[in-house]
């Protein structure tokens, strides 16, 4: 991917984002670029800058708005200094009473991060309307692509064509969301996951954000993003400076999968990016709030003889808490429950050999509390006038009192147990989250993040997991201090595909936290086999949420072998290159996910719904060597799904395949017909060109049309 700038006067224009160009001459790519004055418009031509206001002709959405005591601010930038190299450019320009620095840095996998600091140099002060990273994209883009969604439905996308004007859209939950728009997505006519021209921007911030993009007559498509100001959210006093947020910003010509490449490339190139993810086991769905210690040992136990390596406490250990209308906000052991604390448990778990783990909700409340009866004034909210979400309310992280409450409470006990783990979940929306009078969830998200860097500073063993709700806080601002996110509150793997394949769209399987749950799903009521859950959830950061103390023989034989396979595979899993190839079927969803030297690679293929044909498709995955030869196999570690059908494809009789890269995606492979809460994972190893089955004469011959697999037809290519 390739960014030119270039200045003149003001602020510089962004020229190109796109495709890399080829060395062009810059006064000849300036010359190709330079607009002509149209009728009933500005007498000269004027530039579109890195931050559009109205003093350069711009009539869209301004990139920066603020006025002081009610007296706009229309900046005209002088002074403008550019300085830096390929990788970062670094802008500076002022105006009277204002200092603005725009940070730029393209890194090696082709992510555009775009950051503003302002610095109110004035004697007055300056209320801060908006301000927000925008970027061009290329004229041959017509459609757009977000997602909303709701409880246990995150990440459901939304397309339309790319209409003209300003098209703003807004969120406003105190917190990402399950409505996120996740990545705003401008792209060529009919782009999908392998094809087509695509801009995207996400905006790392864990609070409420704008989402734009402005299709003016007069002037090329910009695609933005930033913070949501609220009225009085930021002003900033003589002296005083405002960061914002990162906007990241992805440019792909292959389409989606190549979008999302460029995101998990970067995001894997982390000093802090996790590295090997352990089975775990959680333990909401299996006890809830009812905590007992002998059935929580069994529980240990179970999980233990089948592989698991994290086993995680959930909601329920605190003081009061034996369901959700108390105890939040008081982080001591419950002595009713737990009379000898946590350790029993531990000792337990940790003789086992597995990690232990603890959920917290830190920056929450019930007024049913010690701490809300204590301090009242520490909410973020009043409950006189809020109503209540999940019987709990917000704490003002950024007063100092709970900021310091919060990190001691947390800090004993990941001392005191030596946590290896800890999910921290939020539960509601911040609805009028006010301090003194003002807005304030920008000023809480900033404590909140301050309060994980704190976390993670005095315990830098410790991971962390995103919760909010489930899915509800989905960004690259909290994934800055957290090691992964829960993706939904639902284990409803037939829910879990699609939640997991548009969140894979920003984030590497490693980070997306994908669970097995019980055969009876909570959040949805539906029944579904042990097969597709454990195939929805070997494709994530794999885990358990499940009373396994009631599991079959059987079903604990199953979940064995699945952790055995995952552990085989997740090194492949978890660095390897994600894609979605086109079933040409909308009832089934293929994932695959090849190594990066295109050595090996798995694929999961689920149905959802029934097929339209009685003969399936043949199933074509790219990104293999072409000319390699590779065996292909059903996971022996997974059981393949009973047939619905006579027979097989009779290459599964035999048990596996030999095939170039080349056939595996332009011819393809034939399918067992699934039924639909079906799914069979495959998985394709590189071999050398002669070490084919001594049953396979050469890898143009094809199998008979018969069931006898031990005949075979000459195929003569023509070429």
């Amino acid at each position: 991917m390739e960014v030119i700038l270039v200045a003149d006067a003001g602020l510089p224009e962004v020229l190109h984002w796109g495709a890399p160009l080829g060395s062009p001459d810059i006064d000849e790519l300036i010359l190709a670029s330079r607009r002509q004055v149209s009728s009933s418009a500005l007498d000269d031509e004027w530039p579109l800058t890195v931050l559009p206001g109205e003093h350069d002709g711009w009539e869209g959405r301004p990139g920066f708005a603020a006025h002081r005591a009610g007296q706009v601010a229309l900046p005209v930038w002088r002074d403008v200094e550019m300085t830096g190299d390929d990788a970062r450019l670094l802008i500076t320009a002022s105006d009277e009473g204002l200092r603005l620095r725009v940070e730029m840095s393209l890194d090696d996998a082709g992510v555009l991060r775009v950051a503003h600091d302002l610095l109110n140099t004035g004697a007055d002060d300056l209320e801060l309307l908006a301000l927000e990273a925008t970027m061009p994209v290329g004229d041959l883009a017509t459609d757009a692509m977000d997602f909303s969604g709701r409880w246990t439905r995150e990440r459901t996308p939304q397309r339309s064509r790319l209409l003209e004007g300003s098209r703003i859209r807004e969120t406003r939950r105190g917190r990402t969301g399950h409505d996120s728009p996740m990545l705003l997505v401008l792209g060529t006519e009919g782009f999908g996951s392998g094809t087509g021209e695509v801009w995207g921007v996400h905006l790392a911030w864990s609070a409420d954000s704008v989402y734009r993009y402005d299709a003016l007559p007069e002037s090329r498509t910009l695609l933005g993003t930033g913070p949501l100001i609220r009225a009085g959210e930021i002003v900033l006093e003589a002296g005083a400076r405002y960061r914002s947020p990162v906007a990241t910003f992805v440019w792909s010509d292959h389409g989606l999968d190549a979008l999302a490449a460029r995101l998990h490339t970067s995001l894997r190139a982390r000093p802090m990016h996790p590295g090997t993810r352990p089975v775990t086991l959680n333990t909401w769905e299996a006890v809830y709030f009812q905590h007992d210690i002998r059935r929580l040992n069994t529980l240990a136990r179970t999980a233990a003889e089948i592989g698991v390596e994290r086993f995680v406490l959930d909601d329920g250990w605190f003081k009061g808490r034996r369901n959700d209308e108390a105890g939040l906000g008081d982080w001591t052991v419950d002595p009713a429950v737990w009379p000898e604390g946590l350790h029993p448990l531990v000792e337990e778990v940790r003789g086992l050999g597995m990690q232990f783990g603890l959920w917290f909700e830190p920056e929450m409340v019930n007024v049913d509390s010690d701490l809300a009866r204590e301090h009242p004034d520490w909410l973020l909210q009043d409950p006189a006038g809020v109503r209540a979400w999940r019987n709990q309310y917000a704490l003002d992280v950024a007063n100092p009192d709970v900021f310091d409450y919060l990190l001691e409470s947390i800090s004993r006990l990941i001392a005191e147990y030596e946590l290896d783990y800890v999910k921290w979940d939020q539960n509601r929306d911040l609805i009028e989250a006010l301090h003194a009078g003002r807005a304030s969830v920008h000023r809480h998200t900033v404590a909140v993040y301050a309060l994980l860097d704190a976390v993670r500073l005095r315990h830098p063993q410790l991971e962390i997991e995103s919760c909010a709700s489930g899915g509800a806080r989905v960004d690259l601002g909290v994934l800055a201090r957290t090691d992964r996110v829960w993706a939904s509150d639902t284990n409803d793997p037939i829910e879990r595909l699609d939640i997991q394949r548009w969140t894979e769209l920003l984030l590497p399987l490693e980070l997306i936290g994908s669970h097995i749950g019980p055969p009876t799903t909570h959040t949805t009521r539906r029944d579904t086999g042990l097969g597709l859950r454990i195939a929805v959830a070997l494709f994530g950061s794999f885990g358990i949420e499940w009373d396994i103390t009631e599991c079959s023989a059987d079903e604990l034989d199953q979940l064995r072998d699945a952790i055995t396979g995952y552990r085989r595979l997740r090194d492949l899993l978890h660095t390897g290159s994600l894609a979605h190839p086109d079933g040409g079927d909308a009832g089934i969803r293929v994932t695959s996910v090849t190594a990066q030297d295109a050595s090996r690679a798995v694929v999961r293929v689920a149905r959802v719904t029934s097929s339209d044909r009685a003969l399936p498709r043949r199933l074509q995955i790219p990104g293999l060597t072409p000319h390699a030869h590779y065996t292909v196999r059903p996971v022996p570690e997974l059981r393949v799904p009973r047939p619905i059908e006579p027979t097989p494809p009779p290459w599964m009789e035999r048990g596996h395949l030999v095939l170039t890269g080349a056939a595996i995606a332009r011819h393809g492979i034939r399918l067992p017909l699934l039924g639909p809460g079906q799914a069979l994972v495959l998985e394709m190893e590189q071999v050398d060109s002669g070490g084919y089955p001594r049953e396979m004469s050469a890898p143009r011959v094809s199998g008979s049309s018969g069931h006898n697999t031990a005949s075979a037809a000459t195929a003569t290519p023509i070429t």
